[in-house]
């Protein structure tokens, strides 16, 4: 168990000097009540949730509890007129944040990263509190693949702190933030406030002109997960000062010899993914070490797959900058909130039938409102990040409601990705992409139409490795494979006989179910624990290029 986990800054693409990481063991109580308590019965490691075992905790409490964490903060009160900001990536769901048993700030969503200045209640001695709520009894919140009864494709629930906690100190007037626009040639950097300062790239000083700068490189290197060139930059803006970084690509449709293309950096190009869950055996919503981020994406990267689709979580941005130094596009889902009916979300779209209209859907006003909130915060939070490619809205049906509206609301958010507004079924017209999901039944209705085709989820293949299993007694699945050689020919198959052919005729992505098992569900390629893959790198990379040469046939017919 690491004593000290998750130290790499958090916010690499946003990284000032000053920095206390505030990860660690911290006293831990629970209770009915809302009141700080006197006392703590124990300690639990953060930032790992009460549910996994890394937290040392390994318990779910009942819905509504209180769940207090308390610790000594390794910080005084400023004497040169500094601020101390206190930083936490994500908290599930609800949290009260006090400094010194006074009241400081709190916050609503289990997925987003939020920020308070602390600087007015610090003393010489200072102790955080924390106070964080969840309750699944309620679908207003989005809450993804959590459950309180997990089984199947539902996964056992997080609480509390999950993300990294820590503190900088700042100039009294500072950058609360960047926004970077590129194409195939220059960036625009927007700081905000609209503070004078300057722009360090490249060796030159750039003016800062009400708080734009555009950045030129003198050598164009197009960013793409076979070339995941980067480029380095330093914000001055008085006393304060941040490091950043971004990269020159562009995404758009082509129609190539009368088929509608993907493209990436104006060329045609084949996102040949996997769906990511984001679920760890030992620390569930988060891994052990930044080093699990990594192993994922460069063992995908290793059996020739470009692309994650992130479902339903928003990972620590210390896994999208890894995408984006490593290479490995991402296709980024919002998190669903609202009731799921397996009847209407599931069976019956499975066999075809499908409702012609989503706007009375859903209609409660308060999950709508919360819905578009995390979208907004989630788009925030990752749009400067190179490798995020794509928003999926929504996901067969989980909370949809009005989807060509809300695609609006997205496009006028960000307008330079492509938007997958229904991920399955339920189709709206307001969307980039003819997005489907095939795990039983023809596959003749995987044929290019007006807009891109994209097979956002298929497969999901299983095989049971034994000694790797989180749950011997139950798995989950689309096919079952009795050997590791069953699942190798028919994973080879599917993809020889299915998916090849379709990227020659214009499917532009396929995503197959899925990097990992999770719990029950046993059709990963890696197994839960991350130790056991289940097929061999010579014959992926083999499909990999044949899928390869597709996009590239598609461009030269």
């Amino acid at each position: 168990m690491p004593s000290v986990p998750l130290q790499s800054y958090p916010r690499p693409q946003f990284k000032r000097e000053s920095y206390v990481n505030l990860n660690g063991w911290w006293d831990f109580t629970v209770s009915a009540s809302a009141q700080l308590p006197a006392h703590y019965d124990r300690q639990i490691l953060v930032p790992y949730c009460p549910e996994s075992l890394l937290s040392g905790i390994h318990t779910h409490f009942p819905e509504g509890s209180s769940l207090f964490y308390r610790r000594h903060l390794p910080i005084k009160k400023p004497k040169n007129g500094n601020r101390v900001l206190l930083h936490f990536g994500a908290v599930d769901q609800y949290a009260e944040i006090y400094v010194n048993q006074k009241a400081v700030c709190s916050h609503v969503g289990g997925y987003d990263a939020f920020s308070c200045d602390i600087t007015d209640f610090l003393q010489e001695e200072n102790e955080l509190a924390v106070r964080a709520t969840d309750d699944l009894r309620s679908d207003v919140l989005p809450y993804g693949k959590q459950t309180l009864k997990r089984g199947g494709m539902w996964y056992t629930p997080v609480s509390g702190i999950w993300q990294t906690v820590w503190l900088e100190e700042v100039p009294q007037s500072y950058i609360t933030g960047l926004d970077i626009q590129t194409d195939l040639n220059r960036a625009v950097i927007t700081v905000t406030p609209g503070l004078c300062g300057t722009v360090l790239f490249e060796g030159q000083s750039i003016p800062l002109q009400d708080g734009k700068a555009v950045l030129k490189p003198r050598e164009i290197q197009c960013w793409s997960p076979e070339n995941p060139h980067l480029y380095t930059f330093t914000v001055e803006v008085g006393a304060d000062r941040v490091e950043s970084y971004f990269a020159l690509r562009t995404l758009s449709v082509k129609t190539v010899n009368g088929v509608p293309r993907l493209c990436l950096n104006e060329k045609p190009y084949f996102f040949h993914g996997l769906l990511d869950q984001g679920y760890y055996s030992d620390g569930l919503f988060t891994p052990a070490s930044e080093e699990n981020f990594e192993n994922d994406i460069l063992q995908m990267k290793a059996l020739g797959f470009n692309t994650l689709r992130k479902h339903i979580k928003v990972e620590p941005e210390q896994f999208y900058y890894l995408c984006d130094k490593l290479g490995m596009v991402v296709f980024q889902d919002m998190v669903n909130n609202g009731r799921y009916s397996f009847l209407r979300d599931t069976a019956l779209p499975t066999i075809g039938l499908q409702r012609r209209s989503d706007r009375r859907l859903h209609r409660d006003p308060e999950s709508r409102k919360a819905f578009l909130q995390g979208m907004e915060k989630t788009v925030q939070q990752l749009k400067n990040h190179p490798c995020v490619c794509y928003w999926t809205i929504f996901n067969e049906g989980w909370g949809q409601f009005d989807s060509d509206r809300v695609c609006r609301h997205l496009r006028a958010l960000d307008s330079s990705r492509m938007i997958d507004t229904t991920s399955g079924w339920f189709r709206g017209k307001n969307t980039d992409v003819e997005s489907l999901h095939i795990y039983f039944g023809s596959w003749k209705k995987l044929k290019s139409k007006e807009r891109p085709l994209v097979l956002s989820e298929f497969g999901g293949y299983c095989y049971a490795v034994e000694r790797h299993l989180f749950n011997p007694q139950k798995s989950y699945g689309y096919k079952a494979c009795k050997t590791q050689e069953d699942f190798c020919r028919d994973l080879e198959k599917l993809y020889t006989e299915r998916i090849i052919p379709a990227a020659r005729k214009g499917l532009c992505a396929a995503i197959y179910t899925q990097v990992s098992d999770v719990e029950d569900e046993i059709n990963g390629l890696l197994t839960y624990d991350r130790r056991v893959c289940k097929v061999q790198p010579e014959p992926m990379l083999k499909i990999a290029a044949a899928l390869r040469e597709a996009a590239e046939e598609g461009e030269n017919l």
